[in-house]
């Protein structure tokens, strides 16, 4: 396999706008704060993700992965370098676009929905938000509330469920658009081994009826490994930047946690990322 750094350099000469994300020599530096110094989030980031690519970034606390993607969702402009979607450059600094023109889904770490609405109504405000016509609106939260199998929670509030349950809703209003990317930060890291396991399968299901393309950061190595058609992996902070990846067209889908192929990968993955950050550093992975 090539070496990490030359594998990125040979994917970001080959970027194109046909490319469903681009993020090109990145810099995010966040400024002093009082008695705190600055602190550089991102030193030069530069990779690409094709139309329909699953890709994991994983790297240890504080190296940058949850500002990538504040950064493609338009949530955070003060960058320096391109950052695009489908050829259009994300946020409104500068000369910077203020919308890409595609549908972009955020999931988060905690699912976000809002208490004082159902599910239902969550889902209906995310339809709303993106002009989908509510003549469309029941069918598709039929769909999408069936796929994480909450068909007969509709019309229960987020605090009447479970976290898992939580979660599947926010992923199903992610869904409902038809995101033509979906960002997602870290979603099973506060569930139990169990429900993340039966969760990632669901995604997976989900993924492969859209095809939307997602972007998906994680501390866990055999999460991603099960997960994604290819890891990118990130150096520890401050600057954190890409180091190495790894593909995975060699673990066929649908995928199965008692393959031994995707353990033996994900210990491969788990080598490889020690190489570059430290055995000390993986406490943090």
């Amino acid at each position: 396999m090539a070496s990490g750094a030359a594998a990125i350099l040979k994917r970001d000469r080959r970027m194109s706008h046909a490319a469903s994300i681009e993020i090109s020599n990145v810099t995010k530096t966040y400024p002093p704060r009082g008695d705190s110094a600055g602190w550089k989030a991102l030193d030069r980031a530069t990779f690409s993700v094709s139309p329909g690519e699953f890709v994991c970034i994983l790297g240890p606390s504080g190296c940058g992965k949850s500002t990538l993607l504040n950064i493609l969702s338009g949530l955070d402009d003060q960058y320096e370098g391109l950052a695009a979607i489908h050829g259009r450059s994300v946020g409104q600094s500068g000369t910077r676009t203020s919308s890409t023109g595609s549908r972009i889904a955020y999931v988060f770490q905690e699912p976000r929905l809002m208490p004082w609405r159902t599910v239902r109504a969550n889902i209906e405000f995310a339809l709303a938000a993106s002009k989908f016509p509510p003549s469309e609106w029941k069918e598709r939260i039929d769909n999408c509330l069936a796929l994480v199998e909450l068909s007969q929670f509709g019309e229960f509030y987020p605090l009447q469920l479970s976290g898992g349950m939580q979660q599947r809703a926010a992923i199903a209003r992610a869904f409902s658009i038809e995101p033509d990317v979906l960002l997602m930060d870290e979603p099973f890291s506060a569930l139990d081994e169990l429900t993340a396991r039966r969760l990632r399968q669901q995604l997976l299901t989900i993924w492969e009826k859209f095809r939307s393309t997602v972007l998906f950061v994680t501390h866990n190595a055999f999460e991603a490994t099960f997960l994604s058609d290819r890891i990118l992996m990130m150096t520890k902070g401050p600057g954190g930047k890409f180091c190495d990846e790894v593909e995975l067209s060699d673990l066929s889908r649908p995928r199965s946690y008692e393959d031994v192929r995707v353990f033996e990968k994900s210990r491969f993955v788990v080598e490889r990322l020690v190489s570059h950050i430290g055995q000390i550093d993986m406490e943090r992975i």
